[in-house]
């Protein structure tokens, strides 16, 4: 087993693996929420597994774009457009593009142990804020640990390939779990709180004061700022490969084991329970198993909204009170979110 894993590990660093990417939608294909929104708020809004992190520093609208470098073959990119400025950060105020990953995925990084792997990031960006941006990795295990580097945006309006090779955690192991373990963010801008200590250039316990890098830009100190990115891969070893293209439909699979959602403008007949007959409830399955029991939303009908009775990694039930309206009633969508 042992043989063998070393055999993956120089294939991916040497000419990339299959599935070589721990990285999920890298290529900013799937945008089941959104593919336009405004952000001023941290939580998932837009392209699946990506999480804009937005607090007190303006606002920005992040969408779907075809702006991509050309040649590459990439169809879309993310773009951060700024539309309400903050020029003066607060102290703790911040703008960030990260992905969340479970701790499960990532026991062959030997986190912990003094074979720990080398993570290789690569990514296409493009900006008119030229500057220095923030990134790195943040360990939600062993209460809390991370390592951050930074890349330089050197040409105005003009896509630029960065690779950033971080170290392997020797000292921290990541749980075997579903859980969020390990977490990629891009920093945007921040405030005082993020930069009043020494950038944490290596594997240390977290300490909010040592992320940004000097020099951080601050993408919503004007409206005039946009952020492009695409390509995003994370892979082990020390060297960048070519970008791993899956057929879309893989990467749409992947995405909905952590947020799936189901509409039918025409809708499926709930059936009837209830002595009086004034119950509807549906039943129904999801399109590929969860990663935890889902919350539940946007349960509509032709009738109104339903209300969640359970939910499990693989099905969910919802009713409604339909009084003396003996008609039928059809289930029309839900939204379910295993999230990180």
């Amino acid at each position: 087993m042992t043989r063998a894993r070393d055999l993956a590990d120089r294939i991916n660093e040497s000419a990339g693996g299959a599935d070589k990417n721990l990285f999920t939608n890298g290529g900013y294909d799937i945008w089941q929420r959104s593919t336009s929104t405004s952000v001023s708020t941290d939580a998932y809004h837009t392209a699946d597994r990506w999480k804009d992190r937005v607090n007190g520093l303006g606002v920005f609208t992040v969408s779907r774009s075809t702006d991509v470098p050309s040649g590459q073959g990439f169809g879309y990119s993310m773009k951060w457009d700024c539309t309400t400025a903050d020029a003066s950060p607060a102290a703790a105020d911040f703008a960030i593009l990260e992905q969340r990953m479970e701790g499960q995925n990532l026991q062959h990084l030997l986190y912990g142990n003094s074979g720990a792997k080398k993570l290789t990031v690569s990514c296409w960006v493009k900006s008119n804020k030229t500057g220095v941006y923030t990134c790195g990795f943040y360990s939600a295990d062993n209460s809390g640990r991370h390592i951050e580097s930074s890349f330089r945006i050197s040409a105005s309006d003009t896509w630029e390939k960065k690779t950033i090779t971080f170290d392997g955690d020797t000292s921290s192991a990541l749980d075997n779990d579903n859980a969020e373990s390990l977490k990629f963010w891009i920093w945007l801008g921040g405030g005082s709180n993020f930069s009043s200590g020494t950038h944490a250039t290596t594997w240390a316990a977290y300490a909010q004061a040592n992320v940004l890098a000097n020099s951080q830009v601050n993408l919503a100190d004007s409206t005039s700022n946009e952020f492009y990115i695409t390509g995003c891969q994370l892979e082990v070893g020390e060297k960048a490969t070519d970008f791993e293209f899956e057929p879309v439909g893989i990467t749409e699979k992947k995405c909905q084991r952590y947020y799936q959602k189901w509409y039918s403008g025409y809708g499926v007949s709930a059936y009837r329970v209830g002595g009086a007959d004034t119950y509807r409830r549906f039943p129904g399955w999801f399109k590929v198993r969860m990663r935890a029991n889902p919350s539940m939303s946007n349960l509509t009908s032709t009738a109104g909204n339903f209300t969640a009775e359970f939910s499990t990694v693989d099905n969910f039930s919802c009713q409604r009170n339909v009084g003396s309206n003996n008609s039928w009633v059809r289930f029309r969508s839900y939204n379910a979110d295993a999230e990180l």
